[in-house]
């Protein structure tokens, strides 16, 4: 499980687990600890996850503004609401003229969305709290096909505390894809953290946290000393580009240089890095 910083793409929190582990087990310690992570600057908190984060511990703990071992005040969240059966019954019951469309126009879907009158029987949920937010989401064929699952519409919903628009909070939760989960897919598939490197969980773990090392280190490469349009560059682009240069060691006249088969302009970007980096002296 990992927490990143959207602003920044840093890796704030990590937790290595079991493979048994449900993705909905506990996740109020990693939040806790990326929360903690952040600089003393930071005063505005957000938060936005998939329906793993669908817990009542945290969500009771996001919404309270006293709450423990966390920054005090509000944090603005918006997460995946696991359609429960009831929750179900309660989006089909939204009548049609509230439903609205969002989100640039598909070919093949029609996405609508609209708020959704729901109270959870949650044991979490007491008698003098404030009932959360619901927006739903439907999504249908244009021309009547089914999808894969045999289906003719789909129904998903988002459980939140903010008082947006229904498309730009469903906006805005949808745009951790461009986060979390692409930092997932470069520790998995550039960063090796997607093969393990043997049967030993202490071992496993610690593989991702180098993992996890590399990632913030690369970040903070790119932010502080590498031009403006590498700012996005993934860890396969950075190593055609930099870190894998060919060159020739030579040895004349009493002198060794080192030849390196690298434009004029790259040597330069990299000489301008040494000089903007933290280097010890």
């Amino acid at each position: 499980m990992l927490a990143v910083w959207a602003e920044t793409n840093v890796i704030l929190a990590d937790e290595f687990r079991d493979g048994n582990v449900s993705a909905q087990q506990d996740p109020l310690n990693v939040a806790k600890a990326a929360y903690a992570a952040l600089p003393s600057t930071v005063n505005e908190f957000y938060y936005r996850g998939d329906s793993a984060c669908h817990e009542y511990r945290l969500i009771d703990w996001l919404r309270n503004p006293d709450r423990e071992e966390g920054p005090q005040g509000f944090i603005g969240f918006a997460i995946s609401a696991r359609m429960s059966p009831a929750l179900l019954k309660a989006v089909q019951a939204v009548a049609a003229e509230k439903w609205q469309a969002y989100g640039q126009r598909d070919e093949e879907v029609i996405r609508e969305c609209a708020d959704v009158e729901f109270v959870p029987g949650e044991r979490s949920e007491h008698k003098d709290t404030q009932p959360l937010r619901y927006v739903a989401v439907r999504v249908r064929k244009r021309q009547d096909e089914l999808f894969a699952d045999g289906s003719t519409v789909k129904h998903f919903a988002v459980i939140t505390n903010l008082e947006w628009p229904a498309a730009k909070l469903l906006q805005w939760h949808r745009e951790k894809a461009g986060t979390i989960e692409g930092v997932h897919d470069v520790l998995k598939n550039e960063l090796a953290a997607g093969v393990l490197p043997c049967s030993r969980f202490g071992a496993n773990a610690a593989w991702l946290r180098m993992a996890v090392i590399t990632h913030n280190l690369l970040t903070a490469l790119k932010r502080l000393a590498l031009p403006a349009e590498l700012l996005t560059a993934r860890p396969k682009r950075l190593r055609f580009l930099y870190f894998h240069a060919a060159g020739r060691l030579i040895h004349h006249a009493r002198q060794t240089i080192l030849r390196l088969a690298v434009s004029a302009s790259r040597l330069a970007d990299q000489l301008a890095a040494y000089t903007l980096l933290p280097l010890p002296e």
